[in-house]
C-alpha cells in the first residue's frame, strides 16, 4: 500500500513528509526532487515569497547511500521564512498580545476553516490551508517520478490559458502532439507554455489584472507517456483511475474543474466523432488513431498518453480587496484583508499537478505488479 502525508504551517519551522509503500532499492537523487521544487517555485506572476524561500528536500530516514531501504521515507522542507514568523507562529505561550485576524476573504478557507474548527483567529485556519504545502506534494511527487522512469513512465505539463487568453482551438492529444522540443519550449518559458507568441499575450493580461490589484486563473494539462495497458479497474467506482485522478486534481488548492481527454468537448459531438478506434501492429502492440480518451477507457489505462487538465480559479487574496463580515463582531466591512500574495499561480499548478499524476500512478503500478523490492517489481512488469 503506498500513501503519503504532509505536515507543516505555512510560516512555521518547515514542512514534513512521510512516504511509505516505495519498495527497496530504488535509486533515489535528491538533486532532481530539489529541481521540481525551483519548477514549483518559478512562472510569472508569483508573489514575495519565492524570493525569500530557497526550497530544497532533507531526508530524515528510509534512504541509505542514494536507495530505498522499503522502510517509511521521510524527508522536511525548512521555510526560511520561519525567522520573521517566530513569535507569532510559536508553539509554546507568547508574553505578547497578538492581533487575531478575523477579516475573513472570500473564496478562501478563512470563513469555513473557523467556522468548522471554532477558531477566534483566522490565522489558526490560514496557516494549513495555504499552498505552501504544495511544495510537500512535489517533493513526494519527486520520488515516484524517479519511481516511475524505472517503468519509462515521464510525466509533464503545460500551460493552456491564463483568464480569457489561451489556445483557440483544442490541441490534439495523440503521441505526435508533444514533441520533446515542446517540452524544452515549456520549461524555457515564464508562463510554461510552448507557443512563445501567446506566453507574452498570457503576461500582459497577468500585468492588466496586476495593476488593477486583481488575479487571474486558467487552465494547466499534464500529460503522462508510456503507461501500460492495465492500470486501474472497472470492478469498483473508487479503482477507476480516472476517479483516482481527478480526486488528486481536485486536491490542488484553487482547482475548480478537471477534465480527461476531451472532456467536457465531448459532450458537444456524437458518439462517431468521439471514441477512439482501435488498431493492431504486426508486432503484436496496440494503438488508436486518436486519443479522446485522454489514455484512460472504463476506468483503465489504454496505452495511450494520460491527458488530464484543471481549472485553477483566481486566487482569493486580492490587492483590492472584496467586502466581506469580521467573524469577531460579525459586521459587514468594506474591505476582507489583504496578505502577500501571487498575482497568477498557474505554471506552478501544474507542477502540482505533475506531482499528483506521478502519485496516482505509482499506487496503480504498485497495486499492478507488486514487489518488495525493484528487482522483484522490475521482472513482474517484464513478465
Amino acid at each position: 500500500m503506498f500513501r503519503f502525508l504532509t505536515a507543516g504551517e505555512s510560516h512555521g519551522p518547515g514542512l514534513t513528509i512521510i512516504v511509505e509503500g516505495l519498495p527497496a532499492g530504488l535509486t533515489v537523487e535528491k538533486v532532481l526532487i530539489d529541481a521540481d521544487l525551483r519548477r514549483r517555485q518559478g512562472g510569472y506572476g508569483r508573489g514575495g515569497r519565492m524570493k525569500i524561500e530557497k526550497d530544497e528536500v532533507r531526508f530524515l530516514s528510509g534512504v541509505r547511500h542514494g536507495k530505498t531501504l522499503g522502510s517509511p521515507i521521510t524527508m522536511q522542507i525548512e521555510n526560511r521564512d520561519w525567522v520573521n514568523w517566530e513569535e507569532r507562529m510559536n508553539p509554546a505561550p507568547v508574553d505578547v498580545e497578538m492581533e487575531p485576524v478575523t477579516r475573513v476573504r472570500p473564496g478562501h478557507a478563512d470563513f469555513t476553516g473557523a467556522i468548522k474548527y471554532g477558531h477566534s483567529d483566522v490565522r489558526n485556519v490560514i496557516e494549513r490551508s495555504s499552498s505552501r504545502e504544495t511544495a510537500a506534494r512535489v517533493a513526494v511527487g519527486g520520488l515516484c517520478r524517479q519511481f516511475l522512469q524505472q517503468f519509462g513512465i515521464t510525466i509533464h505539463s503545460h500551460v493552456l490559458s491564463v483568464v480569457e487568453v489561451g489556445y483557440e482551438e483544442p490541441r490534439p492529444m495523440t503521441p505526435d502532439a508533444y514533441p520533446e522540443e515542446m517540452w524544452e519550449a515549456v520549461e524555457n518559458s515564464p508562463m510554461r507554455c510552448a507557443d512563445a507568441a501567446l506566453t507574452e499575450k498570457m503576461i500582459a493580461r497577468i500585468l492588466e489584472a496586476k495593476r488593477h490589484g486583481d488575479t487571474c486563473g486558467g487552465v494547466f494539462e499534464v500529460v503522462a507517456f508510456g503507461v501500460p495497458i492495465g492500470l486501474g479497474s472497472f470492478s469498483q467506482w473508487d479503482r477507476r483511475l480516472s476517479t483516482r485522478l481527478a480526486m488528486a486534481m481536485m486536491s490542488i488548492p484553487s482547482a475548480k474543474g478537471v477534465e480527461i481527454g476531451a472532456g467536457f468537448g465531448a459532450t458537444r459531438t456524437t458518439g462517431s466523432h468521439v471514441h477512439d478506434v482501435l488498431r493492431h501492429r504486426e508486432d503484436g502492440s496496440w494503438y488508436h488513431l486518436t486519443n479522446n480518451a485522454g489514455g484512460i477507457e472504463g476506468g483503465i489505462s489504454n496505452g495511450e498518453p494520460i491527458v488530464v487538465r484543471v481549472g485553477v480559479k483566481p486566487i482569493p487574496t486580492l490587492a483590492h480587496p472584496l467586502p466581506s463580515v469580521d467573524i469577531a463582531s460579525g459586521e459587514n466591512i468594506d474591505q476582507s484583508r489583504y496578505e502577500r500574495s501571487d498575482v497568477c499561480v498557474v505554471p506552478a499548478a501544474g507542477v502540482v499537478g505533475e506531482a499528483m499524476m506521478a502519485v496516482v500512478l505509482t499506487e496503480a503500478l504498485l497495486e499492478k505488479y507488486g514487489g518488495d523490492s525493484m528487482d522483484e517489481m522490475l521482472r513482474h512488469a517484464r513478465a
